[in-house]
């Protein structure tokens, strides 16, 4: 059996649902980001149960299709944004629809219907988050960021980069270091 968790988006959640799941009874096979397969059926007992204790943690089981589908759409991008080593060669239209079988247009309607904003939208908000984490913790100047996020140019990592948070990225990164610089002058 497959559940569908919203919000599910860090390693740190699969472990929460993990031990959730330990703490019903359940035998997991899986545990993904936004996807859970268990070996047994689930009784309505522990699904509420679970979803009490879910949602107590900040995380949503879900019921519905639609709701089910954007999860699955977040957690393609979220996989392919943060955790993949590489982002993939093709367009991320061709890579969400090939990675969950439907057409790109009706997850895009769906998407947009749903979130209020449309997949590309939500694509260049997590190449931003990564970008931040990039700066703050890698050892890579802005032209490596620019190639590895598959950015046309520095200029345009650059520009939507000041779009998004108001900060060009040298700044944000000078912000950042000055302010561990008075953290460890405390």
């Amino acid at each position: 059996m497959i559940l569908y968790i919203k919000y599910m988006v860090s390693l740190r959640c699969k472990m929460l649902v993990k031990e959730e799941l330990v703490k019903l009874g359940l035998h997991y096979v899986i545990v993904d980001l936004g996807t859970v397969e268990i070996l047994e059926d689930i009784t309505q007992e522990q699904h509420d149960e679970l979803k009490k204790n879910l949602l107590r943690s900040g995380l949503e089981l879900l019921d519905d299709k639609r709701g089910i589908l954007i999860e699955k759409i977040k957690s393609v991008i979220i996989e392919m944004v943060h955790y993949a080593e590489e982002l993939p060669v093709t367009n991320y239209s061709d890579y969400i629809s090939e990675k969950l079988g439907y057409d790109y247009t009706y997850l895009s309607n769906t998407f947009s219907e749903v979130k209020g904003i449309n997949i590309q939208q939500f694509i260049i908000l997590h190449k931003i988050e990564k970008v931040k984490e990039l700066l703050l913790y890698e050892e890579l100047n802005l032209t490596e960021i620019a190639y590895r996020l598959h950015y046309s140019s520095v200029s345009h990592l650059s520009n939507q980069f000041k779009k998004i948070t108001g900060l060009s990225p040298s700044y944000f990164k000078k912000l950042k270091m000055k302010r561990n610089d008075n953290l460890e002058n405390m």
